[in-house]
């Protein structure tokens, strides 16, 4: 589990560096379906709300990442400018910007599901404490469309996406059911712990090859990440087993050891980064699940330690490729979300 800890000189540095991303426009990293050159328009229109911080979804997760900073360290010395600024992005006009780009059938799937899930975060994180109230009202028209378009895929989806980068559904899934648990959203939970259970329930001897190049997410740990969630303690032993029944053999050990980082400051090698931290709190939430008795829990319990370790050096001093998503993983593994 988290560690629910961050020094306030940490939580303001990543409350700055959080603000100033979403302030800054470029460089962009854009991707959309253009049709004619009337779709050639500049990023901002569209999304008046989401538009700085490299992409859309990162926009979404530093703007999370400023709502918790100001939530745990309200007095931080930039609490003041990150306030201004949610001010300035956050109004009624962009808000209803945002949601109407997401009801035309482009809104079916972009940004699905990363960008879909943090912004069902940032929307409970918003709705959980009272200092975000105006925020949530105002964010609900785009909120309200994404969880729409959410519980449509969901329903029909018949398989995973089981990748370490972006579109990896179980780590969306994880992100999504806890904001929808954080606010009591039945429906919205039974939809994710029903997809879940559709997913992964049967999945047996984990065999895939870990990491990619590119990962910052673990398939097999995110996945066991989320089971832990829909399972009572005594199923998710019995899944895990079955899942990982050979995690102690040197088979696993590229698993259980932090990976080499051996370019920090590019854009696909900062992704090893994010990966350390990322199974830093799956290892963390496992060792947990797991109970003390367990055989792997001390094995998971280390693990997060060492890759806790590992990932925090890189979440400053790299450079915008790095520094403009790094410190929300970073502000999650400390001290997790909606409270």
């Amino acid at each position: 589990m988290p560690e629910l800890t961050l020094d306030p000189t940490t939580a303001d540095r990543l409350l700055a560096t959080a603000t100033d991303n979403l302030r800054r426009e470029y460089p962009i990293h854009w991707i959309r379906l253009v049709e004619s050159p009337a779709d050639l328009i500049p990023h901002r229109e569209l999304h008046p709300v989401f538009a700085g911080s490299y992409d859309w979804h990162s926009c979404v997760h530093q703007t999370w990442l400023a709502v918790r900073m100001l939530r745990l360290h309200p007095g931080s010395p930039s609490a003041e400018r990150a306030r201004a600024t949610l001010d300035e992005l956050i109004t009624v006009a962009n808000a209803q910007t945002e949601a109407d780009f997401f009801l035309r059938p482009e809104g079916a799937h972009w940004e699905r599901p990363y960008g879909w899930a943090w912004l069902l975060v940032l929307d409970s994180e918003l709705r959980t404490w009272d200092g975000g109230a105006r925020w949530a009202q105002t964010l609900w028209p785009l909120v309200s469309a994404v969880r729409t378009r959410w519980v449509e895929w969901l329903t029909s989806a018949r398989r995973p996406v089981r990748v370490g980068t972006h579109t990896n559904t179980a780590f969306a899934l994880c992100l999504a059911l806890d904001a929808a648990r954080a606010v009591g959203d039945e429906e919205l939970a039974a939809a994710c712990a029903t997809a879940a259970h559709r997913f992964y329930l049967l999945d047996t001897d984990y065999g895939a090859y870990e990491p990619d190049a590119a990962d910052f997410l673990s398939p097999g740990l995110t996945e066991a990440d989320l089971m832990r969630r829909v399972l009572s303690a005594q199923e998710f032993e019995a899944w895990f087993d079955a899942f990982l029944p050979d995690l102690t053999r040197p088979r696993w050990a590229v698993l259980r050891t932090p990976v080499e980082v051996d370019a920090p400051a590019d854009p696909h090698g900062s992704h090893l980064a994010g990966l350390a931290l990322s199974r830093a709190w799956c290892w963390a939430g496992i060792a947990a699940a797991l109970g003390p008795g367990h055989r792997c829990a001390a094995l998971a319990a280390d693990a997060a330690e060492a890759h806790r370790q590992t990932g925090w050096q890189y979440v400053f001093g790299y450079g915008y490729a790095a520094e403009h998503w790094l410190g929300t993983f970073a502000a999650y593994l400390a001290v997790g979300a909606f409270a």
